[in-house]
């Protein structure tokens, strides 16, 4: 049985004081009136506790805008496009004339079932590297910037690019270009081909 339903049998069945009722069972004066008014008003749902839910939401949008969040959302699947929060923030307002916050939508289509829980990372632990068993099994290539301290020659730095087996980490060419162009990754590709005898192991 709960305390309000208590306090209110106390005074209205048993006809005790309100004030002897508020010390019997530790709670203050006007909280024991508040009850009992309200049981005069309500009858037995006074004897529930009242929701602490606000009766307004000022964080809530407008119906026909969450109506034209969902059917923005429709359109651009449908087309194929790109239709997560940022995209319909833009669409919204480019074409409707229309400010909510990405989080907003973001609410609403999780609300709406329309957004998938990215699943859990996986632990680092639970990754396999890839590594070649044999060398000459699979070669990376990369390419950095790297700036110069003397930007007379060239003021932008260069570019240096890597040839490497996988299975040795031997670096099979490596060379420094003012940029890299699909025609440089091709003749370096070439001339890693001849690279291919290791040295002895010291």
């Amino acid at each position: 049985m709960s305390k309000a339903r208590l306090i209110i049998t106390a005074v209205v069945l048993e006809g005790r004081p309100q004030a002897d009722v508020a010390r019997s069972y530790d709670v203050s004066p006007s909280w024991v009136s508040k009850l009992v008014a309200r049981y005069r008003t309500e009858g037995d749902a006074a004897f529930e506790p009242r929701s602490r839910r606000p009766h307004t939401n000022p964080t809530a949008i407008p119906t026909q805008t969450a109506d034209l969040i969902l059917e923005l959302r429709d359109k651009l699947t449908t087309a194929g496009h790109d239709a997560g929060p940022d995209t319909i923030a833009w669409h919204l307002t480019q074409h409707h004339h229309t400010t909510v916050s990405v989080a907003t939508i973001s609410r609403y289509l999780t609300r709406a079932g329309l957004v998938t829980p990215e699943p859990k990372k996986k632990p680092k632990a639970s990754y396999i590297r890839f590594q070649a068993a044999m060398p000459n099994e699979t070669w990376q290539s990369d390419f950095t910037h790297y700036p110069l301290t003397d930007t007379t020659t060239f003021p932008k730095g260069i570019e240096i690019i890597t040839w490497l087996d996988d299975c040795t980490r031997y670096a099979l060419h490596v060379s420094a270009h003012r940029a890299i162009t699909t025609p440089i990754v091709l003749n370096t590709f070439r001339k890693a081909q001849v690279s291919t005898a290791y040295p002895d192991p010291p």
